[in-house]
C-alpha cells in the first residue's frame, strides 16, 4: 500500500463534499451521536462503488458514457431534492428532544447510503484512480481492492466523525441562535446544490 494511494485517500476524504455536508446538518439536529450515523451510512455508501470495481466495471465507466451518466444525473436529482427541501425547511429541522418529528436513525443511515452510492465523486475514485494501484484487471472479491478500500473507508468514517464532533460543539451556540440556525441550514442547503449543479455541467 503505498504513501500515494493513502495521502490521496485522506485528501479525498477530508475535502467538504456531499457526505460532510450530509453529516454536519445531522450534527446540528441531533448532536454528535446522528452526525456519526449518518457518516456510517455516507460510509457504508462507499461499499457499491467498491464492488462495482470487482466486477470489472472500471472499463464501462472509464468508456461508458451511459451507466456512468445515469449516475451522475441520479446523483444530480437526489442532491437538489436534498438541497431544496432542507433550505424550505430552514429553521424548523427536528431536533432530539422532538422524537416525535425526528427521523429515525434507520432514516439516517439509508439517505447516507443512497447519497453516496449516487455520488460521481467515488465512481471516478474507485474506476479511475484506484486501478493505479492494481495489477490487473480486478476479480470478483479482488483482495487488493478489498484492502485498498476498505482503508479508504475507514479514512472516510474517521474524517467525518471529525466533522461531526467539531460541528456538536458549537451546536449549542447555534441552537441558541434561531436566525443563525436558520441560515446555516440554508447554506448547507445551497451546498448541496452547488454541489448538484458542479456535477451537472462538469465533464466526465
Amino acid at each position: 500500500m503505498s504513501i500515494e494511494f493513502l495521502l490521496t485517500s485522506l485528501v479525498v476524504a477530508a475535502i467538504p463534499g456531499i457526505g460532510v455536508v450530509y453529516t454536519i446538518s445531522h450534527s446540528i439536529s441531533g448532536g454528535w451521536r446522528r452526525g456519526l450515523v449518518a457518516a456510517v451510512g455516507c460510509t457504508l455508501g462507499i461499499v457499491p462503488h467498491m464492488l462495482a470495481a470487482m466486477l470489472g466495471l472500471s472499463a464501462i465507466m472509464q468508456a461508458g458514457a451511459l451507466v456512468f451518466e445515469i449516475v451522475r444525473y441520479a446523483g444530480v436529482a437526489y442532491l437538489i431534492y436534498i438541497g431544496v427541501s432542507m433550505i424550505r425547511t430552514a429553521g424548523a429541522l427536528a431536533l432530539d428532544d422532538d422524537k416525535t418529528s425526528i427521523d429515525p436513525m434507520s432514516t439516517v443511515v439509508r439517505r447516507g447510503i443512497l447519497l453516496n452510492v449516487l455520488n460521481p465523486k467515488l465512481t471516478l475514485f474507485f474506476f479511475a484512480f484506484l486501478p493505479q494501484f492494481l495489477n490487473g484487471s480486478p476479480s470478483l472479491l479482488d483482495p487488493t481492492v478489498i484492502a485498498l478500500g476498505g482503508v479508504f473507508m475507514l479514512m472516510t468514517l474517521a474524517m467525518f466523525a471529525l466533522y461531526a464532533f467539531a460541528t456538536a460543539a458549537v451546536r449549542e451556540v447555534v441552537l441558541g441562535a434561531p436566525l443563525v440556525r436558520r441560515w446555516i441550514e440554508r447554506v448547507l442547503g445551497t451546498l448541496l446544490i452547488g454541489f448538484a449543479a458542479k456535477l451537472a455541467f462538469t465533464d466526465r
